[in-house]
């Protein structure tokens, strides 16, 4: 049991957001391949009893779900970008109905279940890199277009000058 405390509150120490659903009614089958998807999408997916889980979250940012802990829940901490737990749960939520998401978490706060849509809405860390690359892009490729008018415009007049004096 300690073991399990310790290994699951190392995972919640360096999670970035965690989500608990009620597996209630789901085949073994299902939770295969819940566990599946979750291992290729950096989620760890863990069944554990609800009053270990509320030692392991203990002094993380996920003790505020302590109070939530009831019933037969498998807890997803998103291990690589906020996002993947919720996307994960979403996703699988589509094709099964047994699943439930209860609690999700993220920074210290539980968000209400149906906030789940925007967790899992968050971007991938390579999404968030190449967002924040085009917003700094963007000013560069403005002052390089600028700096090109100046040339250009400078053609033009003279172009204008040469006509005029010709015609």
């Amino acid at each position: 049991k300690k073991q399990v405390v310790s290994e699951v509150a190392a995972v919640a120490a360096e999670a970035h957001s965690a989500v608990a659903a009620e597996y209630r009614g789901l085949s073994a089958g299902e939770l295969t391949e819940l566990r599946a998807k979750a291992r290729s999408e950096g989620v760890y997916l863990r069944v554990v009893k609800n009053s270990l889980a509320r030692l392991a979250v203990e002094g993380t940012e996920f003790e505020c779900m302590k109070e939530g802990l009831v019933g037969p829940l498998i807890i997803g901490f998103s291990q690589e970008d906020p996002g993947s737990a919720g996307r994960l749960f979403k996703e699988f939520t589509k094709t099964n109905d047994k699943l439930e998401v209860k609690l999700v978490a993220i920074g210290g706060e539980v968000l209400d279940a149906s906030q789940l849509g925007r967790l899992a809405d968050l971007p991938t860390k390579d999404q968030a890199i190449s967002m924040l690359m085009s917003v700094m892009k963007a000013p560069v490729e403005k002052l390089a277009r600028t700096m090109n008018e100046v040339p250009g415009k400078l053609v033009r007049t003279i172009a204008a000058i040469r006509d005029q004096k010709q015609g």
